[in-house]
């Protein structure tokens, strides 16, 4: 009996972690994958339909709360929608002002799109684990993930963004020139030590969006993990353990993103640094 309740227990976390995967399958084609193992067989370019739908679906919710804000705003007396906007927009408007040095109009949006979508992505966590997995089992798909942070993937590719806006203003703040003479003659000043400084700024370049984009996946991913242990446990210790572990995510849930928004920040604002 205790082996079977640890195979089941196994099954349940397997199940809870593994993304609703679509892609050409050696031997099914075009196919949703069954089990991780098929997942793998698919090969790189497989999808993660789930992290695709609801990283997509908070980026519509993002833009149609804000638009509508923008349209009920008013001079008099603001709502309670206005108020919230208005707040988070200050906010990063405040952040950006005092870490960003360098003069360009689009960081401050970037920087609220990176940390509204990034927070309303991670708020989808608070939503008990077993929820949308039987919602969608009975609609007939195995697998669902909804928050996208625990994914790898949408982690790297918000921090790979990041990464091209880096060296697209450098470039264009720097030339080419100006960026490669950067690359090439930082920290050391010499010719002679060209090769060792490349070695270090290209390496130290290459890390900022991987640490960034693994910064947030380990985090959520972790938190993730938790909920879903303290679903294995009986019912008195899941209520007993899971609202004050959902209270204290909701700060996690908000820090992770104000994390990645600031860092974004401070990496685009060394990229229109002239030395």
């Amino acid at each position: 009996m205790a082996a079977e309740n640890e195979v089941s227990a196994i099954y349940y976390i397997q199940h809870h972690l593994q993304n609703l995967t679509f892609g050409n399958h050696p031997q099914n084609g075009w196919s949703l994958a069954g089990s991780a193992e098929e997942a793998r067989e698919m090969g790189f370019w497989a999808i993660h339909l789930d992290t695709m739908g609801w990283s997509i679906a908070m980026g519509l919710l993002f833009i149609w709360v804000f638009r509508k804000a923008g349209k009920i705003a008013t001079t008099g007396v603001p709502g309670g929608l206005q108020n919230a906007v208005e707040m988070v927009v200050e906010f990063i408007e405040n952040l950006t002002r005092s870490t960003f040095h360098g003069s360009n109009k689009h960081i401050a949006p970037i920087a609220l799109t990176l940390f509204v979508w990034i927070l309303l992505m991670n708020t989808l966590k608070i939503i008990p684990v077993d929820y949308f997995p039987e919602l969608f089992g009975k609609l007939g798909f195995e697998y669902m993930k909804i928050v996208p942070t625990t994914d790898v993937n949408a982690t790297l590719g918000m921090a790979l963004g990041v990464f091209l806006m880096i060296l697209y203003y450098s470039i264009k703040v720097k030339g080419a020139g100006g960026f490669a003479k950067e690359l090439s003659l930082t920290p050391f000043n010499h010719w002679s030590l060209i090769p060792f400084n490349l070695v270090l700024e290209i390496v130290g370049l290459i890390v900022k969006p991987i640490s960034l984009g693994l910064r947030l996946f380990g985090n959520m991913f972790a938190g993730e993990v938790i909920f879903i242990l303290i679903a294995l446990l009986p019912f008195w210790a899941i209520w007993l353990l899971d609202v004050p572990w959902a209270i204290f995510h909701i700060l996690v849930v908000s820090l992770q993103a104000f994390i990645f928004t600031t860092l974004s920040i401070v990496y685009l604002s060394a990229a229109h640094e002239r030395h």
